[in-house]
C-alpha cells in the first residue's frame, strides 16, 4: 500500500521546535523527491522545502535559516526539523511525494 503518515506536530510555543517526521511506504523512496507543504487556515497550500533524490534542497524564504528538511533513506522518512517557530507557522503541514500526499498534520504556535 502506497502511502505517506506524517508524526510529529503537535502544540508549541513562540521561539519553540518541532520535528516532523513523514514514513513512506510502498514506493522506492531513494528514488522519490520528498517534500513539505504547509496550509493555514484561508490561505492555499505552499511549499515549504523539498529535497531531490539526490539530495539537492529547496527552501522558500520564510523557511531558510529555521527550518531543516533531510532524509533517510534506509528508513523510508523525510524531516522537517523547524526552529524559532512563529505564530505564522501555525497550519496543517503535509509531506509529499511525487504524485504523492500524506493526510496533514496540524502545527500550532502560541504567541
Amino acid at each position: 500500500q502506497v502511502q505517506l503518515v506524517e508524526s510529529g506536530g503537535g502544540l508549541v510555543q513562540t521561539g519553540g521546535s518541532l520535528r516532523l517526521s513523514c514514513a513512506a511506504s510502498g514506493i522506492r523512496f531513494s528514488l522519490y523527491a520528498m517534500g513539505w507543504y504547509r496550509q493555514a487556515p484561508g490561505k492555499q497550500r505552499e511549499l515549504v522545502a523539498s529535497i531531490s533524490s539526490g539530495g539537492i534542497i529547496n527552501y522558500v524564504d520564510f523557511a531558510k535559516g529555521r527550518f531543516t528538511i533531510s532524509r533517510d533513506n534506509a528508513k523510508k522518512t523525510v524531516y522537517l526539523q523547524m526552529n524559532s517557530l512563529k505564530p505564522e507557522d501555525t497550519a496543517v503541514y503535509y509531506c509529499w511525494a511525487t504524485g504523492l500526499w500524506g493526510q496533514g498534520i496540524q502545527v500550532t504556535v502560541s504567541s
